[in-house]
Parts: structure tokens; C-alpha cells; sequence
């Protein structure tokens, strides 16, 4: 009694550990097939295409910058503002440049009214000796007194040229105040988005100095850095596929423009120098270019950080 009783135990225990022994070898193979799979996949993706998350969108970037010193009367331009080309974004205060330019004026109306009195000196002194070597033919005056009326419509000549010239010397004076008043106005480069403004009135300015970046409304593109040996395959022209990080499960398409013709490091403010000290050989990043096929609807900007696949095979 008691060993068939053991015996159905025994057989129970068969029946309940074979299905699920099974349940898990088959979850097993199915792993085992999904891991080969996907491998495989990775494999031959890895003969097919390069890909790196070295990589951020770049964009033209403008500085506004004044090109006369003075005080700043005004800024028009806000953080993010979008603007077109020529569009006022500051203004220093023109009071001084105004003066300039006055004075300019000024300078060039004595400078024309010079040019006329010598003009007409110089017609008259000429007018004189053309009568003198008349009379001096008919010997009713001396050889020395031809002499002198010669001499002085050659200097009336002389003081005529000189007083041109001084009116084109002013009114060249006068353009140049006339163009620093222009520049009191700064205005857009280029159309774009206001970023990075550093200015504020009552500021005093300098030629040189940045006050406004403008990030260009034009095509933005993406710099990638590839290992260098990455870009065995690679060439201008082939197909990239783009994931951008602030748009998750959205690819955008583009191609490879142009490869770098130096690493990273080599622009660098202190490039290495492998013929001095102790080498240590460090895998380099070069530089390529990548355009979107078509320009993107979303809102990208400069500097957001994306993962670029190139299709090298």
C-alpha cells in the first residue's frame, strides 16, 4: 500500500515538472533566438553603417558689434527676438557725430567758396596776361612786367588746383562723418535669432566688442566627430540618418557634405606635439559635416546634441 502510494507521488511530480520544464526550455530557445537575432542584426549593421553620438547641430552665428565708440542710447533687440537683415537692434547716442558731421559741412562750403575765389583770380590773372604779352609785342611794356604777370597766373593756377583739392579733401571728410553717424544705428547682419545679449543703455561701447549674437534663421547642419577609424568607408554623399536628443523617436534625413581635412585636436589652442615628451598614441576625432536632406520643420537649434548612423556599405 504505501510503495503505490509513493509510486503515485513519484508520478505526480513527473507530470507537474515536465510541462514547465519544458515552458522554460522553450523561453530559453526563444531568448536564445531573440539574442541571435539581434546579434546578428548588430553585426551586420556594424559592417553597414558607422554611427556616433559625438555629435551637435551647428548653425551660423553672427556677432553684433559697433564700429565706433560711444554711450548707448537704446537697445531694441529682446532675448530670442527674431529680426531681419538690417533691422535696428541698438543705438549709441549720435550727438557727437552729429557735431562731426556739421563741422564737415561747414568745412567743405569755405573749401567750395576758396575753390571759387582762386577760380576767378585765376581767370583774371590770366585775362591779364594775355593783354600784357600783347602789349609786350608792341614794346609798350618792359620784358619784366610779362614776367610778372606770368608768374602770377601760373601761382593763380596753382592756388586754383590747391583749392580743388581741398573741396575733395572735405567732402571726403565729410562722407566719413556723414558714415560714422550711420553706424550709431547697429544693425542685424543677417536674419536670425537674438542669443546672448550683453548690453544695456547708458553702457559705453567700443569698436570690437560683442553685444549681440545672432544664430542664423539659414540652413543649420551637423558636425559629427568620428573616430578615425571610423572613416575608413566613409565618403561625401552618402546617406546619414539623424536622431535628435529633444525630439525622441523622430529621424531625420541627410547626407555627408564634406570630411574634415584635420582632427579636432589639431585646431586646438595647444595642438599636441608627438616629437616632444613621452607619446602616448590616443584614438583622434575628425570633424564631418552632415546637411539635412530636407530643411527640418521642428525648431532645432545650434548646439543640441544628436546621434548620427551613416550608411558606409
Amino acid at each position: 500500500m504505501a510503495e503505490s502510494q509513493t509510486q503515485s507521488k513519484e508520478g505526480n511530480k513527473e507530470l507537474k515538472s515536465g510541462p514547465s520544464a519544458q515552458i522554460r526550455m522553450a523561453l530559453f530557445g526563444l531568448l536564445l533566438a531573440v539574442g541571435i537575432v539581434w546579434g546578428g542584426m548588430k553585426l551586420f549593421r556594424s559592417f553597414s553603417f558607422v554611427e556616433t553620438d559625438n555629435a551637435q547641430i551647428e548653425g551660423d552665428v553672427y556677432p553684433v558689434i559697433p564700429r565706433v565708440p560711444g554711450k548707448v542710447a537704446d537697445v531694441r533687440a529682446k532675448d530670442n527676438q527674431v529680426v531681419a537683415k538690417g533691422d535696428t537692434l541698438i543705438v549709441l547716442d549720435p550727438s557727437d557725430y552729429q557735431v562731426r558731421r556739421d563741422i564737415a559741412e561747414a568745412a567743405l562750403m569755405t573749401a567750395k567758396s576758396q575753390a571759387a575765389a582762386a577760380e576767378a583770380t585765376e581767370l583774371k590773372l590770366g585775362a591779364d596776361l594775355h593783354r600784357s604779352s600783347n602789349l609786350q609785342r608792341q614794346d609798350v611794356i618792359s620784358k619784366a612786367e610779362l614776367d610778372a604777370a606770368t608768374a602770377g597766373a601760373t601761382a593763380s593756377s596753382a592756388q586754383h588746383a590747391a583749392a580743388g583739392n581741398q573741396v575733395k579733401l572735405r567732402e571726403a571728410e565729410l562722407k566719413n562723418a556723414e558714415l560714422q553717424l550711420s553706424w550709431t544705428a547697429i544693425t542685424a547682419p543677417a536674419a536670425g535669432r537674438v542669443s546672448k545679449k550683453a548690453v544695456e543703455p547708458g553702457q559705453y561701447v567700443t569698436p570690437g566688442q560683442q553685444l549681440i549674437a545672432i544664430v542664423g534663421s539659414g540652413d543649420l547642419w551637423v558636425v559629427a566627430n568620428f573616430k578615425e577609424t571610423q572613416l575608413e568607408n566613409m565618403r561625401p554623399g552618402q546617406p546619414v540618418t539623424i536622431s535628435v536628443d529633444a525630439w525622441p523617436g523622430k529621424e531625420f534625413k541627410g547626407h555627408v557634405e564634406s570630411i574634415s581635412a584635420g582632427t579636432g585636436a589639431r585646431f586646438t589652442l595647444l595642438p599636441p606635439d608627438n616629437a616632444s615628451g613621452n607619446f602616448v598614441k590616443v584614438t583622434q576625432r575628425v570633424p564631418v559635416k552632415i546637411v539635412f536632406d530636407k530643411r527640418p520643420a521642428e525648431p532645432l537649434a545650434a548646439g543640441m546634441n544628436v546621434i548620427v548612423e551613416v550608411k558606409v556599405k
